[in-house]
């Protein structure tokens, strides 16, 4: 059996140090001691939060839950005083505490609270502050997890957008060596046959692809039907592979209209070589261009990337275009709309003027709101963003035809820590962090919600 507690082990802790004798005796009679092993469970998400814990001996360990997995979050030691402090907020656990060695801990209950402020006012204003301290630093701390968070998310977007062009670039890449490995054969096969000057002028004319889009003017149906008769013909021009270059040729937007003269030009031993010469460099002009729109489309990643981070510039106020941080958000999040089948509306209102702001906390608000959206549209749902001018102020809707927040929820949706999401899953401060953003550019975040249709507008003032 432990021995009882005594004032001597209270007073041991800073923020029970020097109380009056009466105090000490109040907290003993009224708080209760608990020992824990090493690794035991003290608390757990979704328990209510009705204790406040001094640490006697050995330690706290806390961990937060991240996508269902437990992630180490802060320690205390002994001598420290964790769990609810009076007038906290703090009703639900919401990771888990963890014992660091055999711990030793003095608990009050939560309801005790009102009558230790009678009995020693100091000590409550004691807990109070650190109360503060605590959430201060706790507050920094989810901020940046927040926007750890949020560039995690970011950056699988990201990396799922770079691959597509990347992989093309890659298969572009060794179809062009193909091909430029296959040029000296071909040329060498046709000169050999002595095409006149004039042949040779409309075979190269021909070497440029056109309309690849159309694919020759064709319908789908029709391109079917003219690629097996281009085939065909190819086959009787003693071209060997004549349903591959059919493809290739028609992809590139040259018909058997364009070919049978070119043909007739030519010597009819020299037709296989020219032909398959034509094929080679429409393909390789056709690869080459899809390198440069892929590489463009790499160079405006990049390019909204630093957009939306605002990396070449420092974290200073500037005269800004809300329109442009809007589409790079967009441009990032594309992965998510695209896996989630989202049709995505994008109402902008013209020549809208520009605002005084940080590009890259207002682009954190766009994140945020997007973000939350896509969490709790359906697939196939629609979301819209649109902005508009109101006196002297830029106005960004942000629209989901969502199921809605329910109206005992919309009270409290700003209130920082408050989630509706499973624990682990959201910090509950995106919104807080979103209004706060908003209210130091000087304007203010609004909400309205029912079944079907939520819409967030942002109000900012326009660069005076």
């Amino acid at each position: 059996m432990p021995a009882p507690l005594t004032p001597a082990d209270l007073a041991r802790l800073p923020l029970l140090a020097d109380l009056p004798p009466a105090t000490y005796d109040w907290l003993l009679a009224h708080g209760e001691r608990r020992t824990f092993a090493d690794q035991q469970e003290i608390t757990r998400p979704g328990e209510p939060a009705e204790y406040m814990m001094a640490i006697l001996a050995g330690g706290l360990q806390f961990f937060r839950m991240v996508n269902g997995q437990r992630e180490p979050g802060f320690r205390l030691e002994a001598g420290q005083i964790s769990g609810v402090l009076p007038y906290s907020r703090l009703r639900t656990i919401s990771g888990y505490g963890v014992a660091t060695g055999p711990t030793v801990l003095f608990v009050l209950h939560r309801n005790l609270f009102p009558e230790l402020e009678q009995v020693s006012p100091e000590l409550v204003q004691r807990l109070v502050s650190a109360m503060s301290d605590r959430a201060r630093d706790e507050a920094r701390a989810q901020e940046r997890d927040e926007k750890l968070r949020a560039l995690g998310k970011l950056s699988a977007g990201l990396a799922h957008e770079l691959n597509n062009p990347t992989a093309a670039i890659g298969r572009a890449a060794q179809a062009l060596t193909d091909r430029v490995q296959q040029q000296p054969a071909l040329l060498t096969a046709l000169v050999q046959h002595c095409p006149s000057p004039e042949a040779l002028a409309a075979l190269v004319a021909l070497a440029e692809p056109a309309g690849t889009e159309n694919r020759g003017g064709f319908t789908a149906l029709e391109c079917a039907d003219e690629e097996d008769l281009l085939a065909d013909w190819l086959e009787t021009q003693g071209v060997p592979d004549g349903y591959r270059l059919a493809a290739s040729l028609l992809e590139a937007g040259r018909t058997r209209e364009e070919l049978v003269p070119l043909a007739a030009s030519l010597p009819p031993e020299a037709r296989p070589a020219a032909l398959a010469w034509l094929e080679s460099q429409l393909t390789s002009r056709c690869l080459l261009r899809d390198v440069q729109e892929a590489s463009g489309r790499i160079s405006t990643l990049v390019s909204n990337v630093k957009t939306y981070s605002h990396m070449d510039r420092g974290a200073e106020y500037a005269s800004l275009s809300v329109q442009a941080g809007l589409e790079s958000t967009l441009n990032i999040l594309s992965y998510r709309l695209r896996e989630r089948q989202i049709q995505l509306v994008r109402d902008f209102a013209p020549q809208l003027p520009p605002i005084r702001g940080q590009v890259s906390s207002l682009n954190q608000v766009w994140t945020n709101l997007l973000d939350n959206a896509l969490d709790v549209l359906p697939l196939g749902g629609r979301l819209e963003v649109r902005t508009r001018q109101q006196g002297s102020f830029v106005q960004v809707y942000i629209i989901d035809n969502g199921p809605g927040i329910p109206p005992e929820v919309l009270p409290h949706i700003f209130e920082p820590f408050f989630t509706t999401k499973q624990a682990g899953e959201g910090t509950g401060l995106g919104l807080d962090i979103a209004q706060r953003i908003i209210r130091d550019h000087g304007g203010r975040l609004e909400l309205r919600s029912q079944p079907g249709q939520t819409e967030f507008c942002a109000w900012l003032p326009v660069l005076s």
